[in-house]
């Protein structure tokens, strides 16, 4: 399945690759990049059979390399009449996705490349890729890709990148936090197929519930999010997964999950 000049996608052992599939664009974004990625992800989301999303870029030069200025593209902004941005929509889509993301960065991811990265619950990268938030030598900010980051980094290393729009590689992408983990020359692919692996190997429920969990208490004080992972607990004992997960520990077998 794929969109004219924006993303094209493949199933593969449970999982739903997604590719930004303008490499002669660097894979800029563009609207039916925006596009193309939402179909994906609500597509998951509605398939049991799909486990996670792998997203990432054509070729080997570029994850992404932000949004497409060639055009004057607006896709960072929202019109007068609207008050929501196409990119905001798609993270607030991600959001509420019940699967997990891993963003495979094959190569540069600036910019708006950045924000794709970091909606991802999970990132590996090349390490010949590089990260950076050049937006400030354009005269802009980037302010959406802060909302996204300020959950995953220290405030200095967010002001660093922000502020001197300097790039960095990937070792230290992985050494600050960024990505979870670099793969050698040629073993990209062969770390994203283990973490699908992985992720297979989980309880589809239980990925589920606990991912909409961890967001949810993001926003809690102490007592209140104490309190709902109490009742999330309650609730999760109770499931099938978690007595199937019980009786194949039990039965020193592997679990049968349901869909």
């Amino acid at each position: 399945m794929s969109a004219p000049d924006a993303t094209r996608t493949e199933r593969r052992d449970g999982a739903l690759w997604v590719w930004i599939d303008r490499e002669h664009r660097r894979n800029a974004i563009n609207s039916a990049v925006l596009a193309g990625i939402g179909s994906a992800v609500q597509l998951a989301s509605a398939d049991r059979g799909i486990r996670c999303i792998v997203l990432t870029g054509a070729g080997e030069k570029a994850f992404c390399a932000g949004a497409d200025l060639s055009d004057g593209t607006t896709t960072f902004q929202a019109d007068a009449d609207e008050p929501t941005t196409d990119f905001g929509r798609l993270l607030r889509l991600v959001r509420a996705a019940p699967v997990p993301l891993i963003a495979r960065v094959n190569g540069a991811c600036v910019a708006g490349g950045m924000a794709l990265m970091a909606m991802c619950d999970l990132a590996v990268a090349a390490e010949h890729a590089r990260f950076g938030l050049p937006e400030v030598k354009v005269g802009v900010f980037p302010m959406q890709v802060l909302v996204l980051l300020r959950g995953i980094l220290a405030a200095r290393h967010i002001s660093e990148l922000c502020l001197t729009g300097a790039l960095i590689g990937a070792a230290r992408a992985a050494e600050i936090g960024l990505v979870n983990e670099v793969a050698p020359a040629g073993k990209l692919d062969e770390r994203i197929d283990a973490l699908v692996a992985q992720l297979r190997e989980a309880s589809p429920g239980a990925l589920r519930r606990g991912k909409a969990a961890m967001f949810a208490m993001e926003t809690m004080a102490f007592a209140e999010a104490l309190a709902f992972a109490e009742g999330q607990i309650a609730l999760l004992a109770s499931t099938g997964d978690a007595k199937e997960g019980l009786s194949a520990f039990n039965e020193k077998r592997k679990p049968l999950w349901s869909q």
